[in-house]
Formats: structure tokens, sequence, C-alpha cells
């Protein structure tokens, strides 16, 4: 038996934003990515222990028949899971991106570029999460993980609702379940020969974990010793020696046993302590003020609920694990920007009727079943994950976006990588991120999001229900573009949109500003008596407040209508 002594849990982060949720190319099947794994350790240094984009293009553009440009979505992604760049060097390699003239100057860029064969080969085995199953489907009624694998989940709002009803990008619990079914399969993948000891009915015996295969399988899994609040990779923990017996680890080879690890580590897995379920059971509720809100509004509808698990989390482990949920937020504005949301990852679940700023840097965050409801972030350093979502609005920067299941969506991004526009979506606007707030470029460089290149109206359609003559999406018309204004008075020095607008877009503003300069100068050559232009005054303000009302943003306005000062601290 394992000691008792440690736990080892699946990360979180890799499965919810690493993965894309909809089936991955037929060709992407674990054969396959077995076979990965032996061609690039054929190939020499361009393959093992790094693998170059050059040698991966080749293998899924001419052997797996992927497109070039999914192969380097799965490229880029994995690449920034598993390498963890610093903000500085994220904004380094996109400025080298953007000042590539034409795509020939790309493709040497790329080139260049290496991931840990290893942790490249565990991500695409991720991806299998959502591959459908026909067998599995007609055997248990689902596809796995199915309402069979565990009764109830818990929800964003802690009610307990079928396992189907929720969306795997928010069930970590699959995510457990994904690995402790598959990490014989994963070992295996990761594994070496020992020609030692290699013969007839001896094959599974003589495999064998390098210390490297370790720290590969470190990317997904994470733990702690008993009694202890300090997180530890899976490298450090497999060679502490208390467990050594256990795991067999071998001092002459640096190496364990693949069948005995692996047994080791299917017995130390419990659920992750930082997830969705652990925040809601054991996180702190957040007395966030909801703007305008008076003693009348709170009583007419039901309040949201905000909680984090900020104090429960290491200092030093906060990507991926600080977490703050926001459930059925309705007909309410929130705004903050503060240390607890610094850096978080933050779920917003079933939003109504509100509008939400949270104007600090993020690490991701996922917006699902939101209905006409606005959302106003802060550069997010990894992905905004839309699900389920209608007549939603996003302005963001963000690294990476996805989007699902939504319809009626608005889209103003600032993102170096093409927005994913998955399964089940209909009538999806793009349009280039129009607003700023004081803090916004400062806030930019902590998450590594420059302003250039920006691919928000390249989006890359993933997923069977994508035709070319009935595309989802649109490029919003210059007409109906108009620049956005955060209402909020913060310390810094952004006081413009950073970056640049495209031509056709500013050039609309230009004209209309054109028009309300002629109109302005029209209205005061008139030559009008102070009492016409008190008449005129009045009618002006009526047809505005009539306009607003027509619009919905009488209701916005009035939300704001409290001291906004406080709302925005940095604590």
């Amino acid at each position: 038996m394992a000691t008792k002594s440690i736990s080892v849990w699946v990360k979180a982060e890799p499965f919810s934003y690493g993965t894309i949720p909809v089936a991955p190319h037929p060709r992407l099947n674990s054969t396959n990515i077995r076979k990965i794994v032996i061609y690039s350790k054929n190939k020499g240094s361009a393959g093992f222990p790094r693998l170059s984009y050059s040698m991966w293009q080749h293998i899924a553009c001419n052997k797996l028949h992927l497109s070039e440009d999914l192969a380097w979505m799965y490229f880029h992604t994995c690449q920034f899971f598993t390498e963890n760049p610093s903000p500085i060097e994220c904004i380094e390699k996109d400025e080298m991106f953007a000042l590539c003239k034409d795509q020939h100057e790309k493709n040497k860029l790329v080139a260049h570029e290496s991931v840990n064969l290893y942790k490249f080969v565990i991500f695409l085995s991720m991806q299998q999460l959502y591959r459908m199953s026909l067998r599995t489907s007609l055997v248990a009624g689902d596809e796995w993980p199915s309402t069979s694998s565990s009764a109830t989940t818990c929800d964003l709002d802690g009610r307990s609702t079928p396992r189907g009803g929720t969306t795997k990008s928010l069930d970590d619990h699959s995510h457990q379940l994904f690995v402790q079914n598959n990490i014989g399969e994963l070992t295996d993948l990761i594994s070496d020969e020992d020609s030692k000891m290699s013969g007839v009915g001896l094959a599974s015996a003589t495999k064998h974990l390098s210390l490297e295969a370790i720290e590969a399988l470190g990317f997904v899994l994470i733990g702690r010793v008993e009694n202890s609040s300090s997180l530890h990779s899976l490298h450090d923990l497999a060679l502490l020696q208390v467990v050594q017996q256990q795991t067999g680890y071998q001092k002459a080879t640096r190496s364990f046993p693949t069948r005995q690890f692996t047994m080791w580590l299917k017995e130390c897995l419990i659920q992750n302590p930082f997830n969705v379920s652990a925040c809601i059971a054991s996180g702190t509720r957040l007395s966030w003020p909801f703007i305008g809100e008076d003693q009348k509004s709170e009583q007419s509808h039901k309040r949201g609920k905000i909680a984090t698990n900020a104090h429960l989390v290491p200092k030093d482990h906060i990507k991926g694990n600080k977490m703050i949920i926001m459930s059925q937020v309705s007909k309410q504005t929130i705004a903050r920007s503060s240390g607890t949301l610094e850096m978080s990852t933050v779920k917003i679940h079933r939003s109504h009727h509100s509008y939400l700023y949270l104007l600090s840097p993020l690490r991701s965050v996922t917006i699902e079943k939101c209905r006409n409801t606005t959302l106003i972030l802060g550069p997010v350093e990894a992905t905004v994950h839309v699900s389920g979502c209608e007549n939603v609005t996003i302005i963001a920067p963000c690294r990476n976006l996805m989007i699902s299941g939504s319809t009626l969506c608005t889209l103003y991004l600032l993102t170096p990588h093409r927005p994913l526009l998955l399964s089940g979506n209909d009538t999806i606007m793009l349009a280039p991120y129009h607003t700023f707030y004081a803090s916004l470029e400062e806030h930019m460089v902590k998450a590594g999001i420059s302003t250039a290149p920006n691919l928000w109206d390249q989006p890359l359609c993933i997923g069977p229900d994508h035709r070319d003559d009935q595309p989802v999406w649109q490029i919003l018309p210059e007409s109906e573009f108009y620049p956005f204004s955060v209402p909020f008075e913060m310390q810094g020095s952004t006081k413009a949109i950073p970056g640049s607008l495209p031509s056709y877009y500013q050039k609309e503003l230009n004209k209309r500003q054109k028009q309300i300069d002629t109109w302005q100068h029209m209205v005061k050559d008139a030559g009008l008596s102070r009492e016409q232009r008190k008449e005129f005054q009045t009618l002006v303000e009526s047809r505005f407040h009539i306009w607003l009302s027509e619009t919905g943003h009488k209701r916005e306005l009035d939300s704001l209508v409290v001291p906004l000062q406080p709302v925005i601290e940095k604590r």
C-alpha cells in the first residue's frame, strides 16, 4: 500500500483551458499519439527531448492530415501552459510576430519554436476527454463521462445537479476520472524500454519512467505532504525518501518501474482541493458592493453569490488555483479592481441583465450560461472561455478566447491568437477592443498582453457544424461601432485605447465627430434667444431620455448613480 502521507491531484487549469471542448480530429487518437513519440525519438534532436515545431508541423499536416492552423493552435496552446513563460517573454514574442512582414518570415520564426515532447503528447492525449465513443453511448446512454460515473455534481450556485447538466470545462471531477482511468496509458506513453531486461514475455515489466518523464507528468499533477500547506511538484514528491519503496525508485538508473509507479500514483489521487466544489464548500463569501443597490432593489430580486478560495491558496501557486466564483448575479452592476481579483481564475455563472467590470489583470475567465450581460475584463493572461451564453457582450484583452454553444454574442477583442469558434454557435459578432481605463497599460504588462498582433478578426472555426456558405460569425459593421467608456476614476496613465483601431472604424468615428462639431456650430450660430435655448435644451434632453429608455441604457446609467471612488480599490 502507498503511504497515506502523500496526496496528489489533477490540476484544473490544463483541462479547463488547455483542452479544446470539441471532438478531436479522428486521426488524433491514442494509437497515432503513441506513434508520434516513436517517430520523434527516431529523428534525433529535432524530435526529442524537445519537439520542434517544424517536426510537429510535418507530422500533423503530412501524416495526420491536420490543417496547419489546427497544428499551430495545439502547439502554441501546449507551449503556453507547459512552459509558463513570463509576461515579458510573452510580450517580446508577440512583438516579434507583429514585426514579420509576410507569412514567410512568420514561418521562419515559428520554425525555431519547440516544446517538451513528453508534455506535448500528454497534452494531445488530454484532448481525448471530448472524443465521442459510439459504443459507450449505446451501452451507457451517454458519452463518457456520463451520468453513470457519478450521479450528481455541484453546480456553481451550490445546487446538486445531474452531471449531464454541467459543462466539462467546469467539471473538475470528470478531469480526475479521466486521469484515473487513463493514467496507465499516459505513463506507458512516456515510458522507456530497458534493453538489458527486455525479452519474451517481459515487455510490460521492463518499461520504466525517467525523471524527465515524471517531470512531464507534473504538467497535469501536483500534490503535497500530509499536514503541510505547501505544494510540491510530482517530481519532488516521487523522490521523497518516505515513498521511494512504494514508487520503486532505482538510484542506479534514476528511474521508476512504470507499473509500480502507476499503481502508487492511482492510490495517491484525491480530489483537487482548489476546484469549484471546494471553493463553494470552503471558500470565503465576498461582500462586493452592487453599484446602485438600495434596500428596495435588493428585496425585489435575489442577490448574486460571490466566493473565493484566495485565503487557501499558497502564494507561490496562485496561477490556476486562486479562484473567484460569481453566480446568479442578476440585474446588477459590479465594478472591482483589487488584490483579491488580481491574477485569479474567475468563473462567472448564470449572470443575467448585468454589467460586470472586473478591472484587474486576470489569469483565466469562464463565462457560462449568461444572458443579456456586458462584461468588461482586465487583461487576461491565459484564456477566456465562453459557453452556453446568449446576447452577451465581452470586452477583453486576452491571450486566447474560445466560445461554444452561444448565440447573439459580441466580442471586442485584443488578442495575439485567433479566436476559437467551436460548435453550437450562431450570430457571433467580432470587433476590435474599444475601451480603456487608467491602469490598463500597467495591467497589460502584468498579464503579458501586447497591442500587436491583434487577430480579433481572424477566427479559427473548429467543429463539424461550420460551413463556408453559412458562417456563424461576422465583423461588426462600422455603423454599429462605438467606443465604450469605463465610468470609473482610477490611478494610472492610460488615456486612450491601446494600439490603433482599424482604419475603417476610425474613419467612421471621425465622420461622426465631424457631424457633432457641425451640429454644435449650427446651434451656436442660430442666434437663439435665452428662452429659445432653454426650450431647445429641454427638447433635446427629453428626446435623449426617450432614447435611453428605448435602448435599455437607462437602467445601466441608473445603476451608476452612486459615488464611484470606493468601488475601485487596491486591496
